[in-house]
């Protein structure tokens, strides 16, 4: 019986902080420790740093990720991918490969306990500036332009501004029900609410009596990812969470 559910977050592949090559291996190897029989993955945005599909052309950066993605999917594990802000212009190349793509926020029963999964970004509000960039990103005029630019070029952009933002928010802590996505989880009737996106490790107790959990990125080193398990509703966060 298929019961073990996966979640992870914010491995940022290609982002050109720390070692990239030992944290796309160490992706890989959580990634093949799944167990086969696992029901679903659940990969809740920023795997990749910056992504963006030409009609023709993809990425090559976590190609060895994308090998092991299709092998869980081959083996029948439900992945399911929410894009995070910096792998937002993904279009058809993850369903060709058996991947579900969905945006957030999706809500979904697993066990008898309901889900509340995203990236996080915008959820609840936030700020003005932040709020009009996503939109932009969204717009069809937007992307569409973007595609006339030279792969060459379009990556070298895309990945100085992800340089220069994260240099911008290194450091940045989760200010608890001062956020606004704790306010958006709140306002939510779900038993857990997981999402990405703050780079820091959170586990709160909700007013209603759920959870909110934050994964945590894969930069500094670590394996951030969670558990549960339908078949007995049990939930395991790894590593454990750094405030609550």
């Amino acid at each position: 019986m298929r019961s073990l559910v996966f979640f992870a977050a914010d491995v940022h592949l290609g982002m050109q902080a720390g070692d990239p090559t030992e944290r796309e291996a160490r992706f890989v190897s959580f990634l093949k420790e799944i167990p086969r029989d696992a029901l679903a993955l659940y990969l809740l945005g920023d795997i990749w740093d910056f992504w963006y599909e030409y009609r023709d052309v993809v990425p090559r950066v976590g190609a060895r990720v994308v090998a092991e993605l299709v092998a869980l999917v081959d083996a029948g594990v439900d992945v399911v991918f929410v894009p995070g802000n910096h792998d937002i212009w993904t279009y058809s190349f993850f369903e060709s490969l058996g991947i579900r793509k969905v945006r957030q926020p999706l809500t979904v029963s697993l066990g008898g306990k309901t889900f509340c999964l995203g990236h996080g970004d915008g959820l609840g509000g936030g700020r003005l500036g932040y709020n009009l960039m996503l939109k932009l990103f969204r717009a069809r005029w937007a992307q569409r332009l973007f595609s006339t630019l030279h792969p060459w070029i379009a990556w070298r952009m895309a990945t100085k501004w992800s340089e220069s933002n994260r240099k911008k928010h290194v450091g940045y802590h989760f200010r608890g029900a001062d956020e606004p996505l704790y306010r958006f989880a709140a306002a939510q009737n779900a038993d857990y609410c997981i999402f990405g996106h703050f780079h820091d490790r959170v586990d709160m107790s909700l007013p209603g009596g759920g959870r909110l959990i934050v994964l945590g990125d894969w930069i500094d080193g670590s394996k951030p990812y969670a558990v549960f398990d339908t078949a007995n509703s049990s939930f395991s966060l790894y590593p454990s969470s750094r405030r609550s």
